[in-house]
């Protein structure tokens, strides 16, 4: 059996950067996360140091590069990590549905220059969006579903990979 270093399972969504059909063990989704937020704090370091955070709106613009460049694979893995608990990758959008809502509601309230309205769809999509990303979280934390299920092999059956512990 093979096993897999941190780094090599971080690097798996980039070396499969828009592939949203298959299914991603918690190893892949979860070291990919850390690599980002470890990538999110050095460049925003860097940022700081050479005076250039903050120059689009409170992000500088080698965050902005990294945010774009690693959109898709964040996504597609995301999407490949609900197929490992046998949900749709569909689920995501109970992270962005909330802001829709809220869109669509700040359009009606300033139509109507009600800005209790406008006060309540807040607290709405905040209590939406705080809901959706708890049960996104526990999603992304459960064990994948053993063997195969509706969205392919279970990645550990059969391939000889392992995660590092």
């Amino acid at each position: 059996m093979t096993e897999l270093s941190p780094i090599d399972w971080a690097k798996r969504p980039i070396q499969k950067y828009a592939e949203f059909s298959g299914r991603a063990p918690r190893a892949e989704y979860w070291w990919f996360t850390l690599a980002l937020i470890v990538a999110y704090i050095v460049v925003s370091i860097v940022e700081s140091i050479i005076g250039i955070h903050k120059t689009v709106g409170p992000y500088g613009y080698l965050s902005v590069l990294v945010m774009l460049g690693t959109l898709v694979p964040s996504i597609a893995v995301g999407v490949r990590r609900l197929h490992d608990t046998n949900r749709s990758g569909w689920w995501l959008l109970i992270a962005i549905v909330p802001y829709l809502i809220f869109a669509l509601a700040a359009g009606a309230a300033i139509a109507s220059e009600s800005m209790m309205a406008l006060a309540g769809a807040t607290i709405l999509v905040g209590l939406l969006a705080f809901a959706g990303g708890i049960a996104l979280l526990v999603f992304m934390v459960l064990p994948g579903t053993k063997g195969d299920n509706r969205y392919g092999a279970d990645p550990y059956a059969g391939s000889g990979v392992t995660a590092a512990a």
